[in-house]
């Protein structure tokens, strides 16, 4: 047997947003799956959904929280190493969990890109429409990250997206700029 059992697919790569709960790493998610879905296998592992069936029964101690990083990072390099286009969504709290997702997936040789997305508490609160902001504000809903729980944005993020003023459109723009320019996409 021989040949390319990818037929010619480029290398899988990691495109890890992390911000708030509210600042839209869930929509870009989805919108720029949908632009590289038309030319690659593509998985988005969401945050939320990561955690009802693959970190079930995690809490949110600083060691569970690392856990669920952890073990988002081992999916997402067992798929990039199958020459997936891999995006996470996941607020991922922890500046060095981050860089240890990060550390694995290079040396692995896989590609990884942090974007940070965020935008301020008062829009994040607007936006929540399940309320939980205004519960933790209040006191009443404990390790809430960025309130009663602490978010360490990343010191040198390959992207940062101010999503309460740059538009979706602009966003997803930027990002697949960012994704021409450090090498998992062809230019355009």
């Amino acid at each position: 047997m021989g040949g390319d059992v990818y037929g010619g697919r480029p290398p899988g790569f990691i495109l890890w947003f992390t911000g708030l709960s509210g600042a839209g790493k869930s929509t870009l998610a989805s919108a720029v799956r949908q632009w590289l879905a038309t030319r690659y296998p593509v998985e988005v592992l969401d945050g939320d959904e990561v955690r009802t069936f693959l970190s079930r029964g995690l809490g949110f101690s600083k060691p569970d929280r690392d856990e669920n990083i952890r073990r988002i990072g081992y999916a997402a390099r067992l798929l990039a190493q199958h020459r997936v286009a891999v995006i996470v969504a996941a607020i991922s709290p922890y500046r060095q969990s981050r860089d240890e997702v990060r550390r694995m997936a290079t040396e692995q040789g896989i590609a990884f890109l942090e974007v940070y997305v965020r935008a301020p508490l008062e829009v994040l609160v607007q936006r929540d429409v399940k309320g939980l902001y205004k519960k933790a504000l209040a006191g009443e809903l404990p390790n809430f990250t960025g309130v009663s729980d602490p978010y360490e944005p990343p010191d040198a993020p390959e992207l940062t997206l101010q999503t309460d003023i740059e538009s979706l459109e602009g966003s997803v723009a930027r990002v697949l700029e960012l994704l021409r320019g450090q090498g998992p996409l062809e230019p355009a």
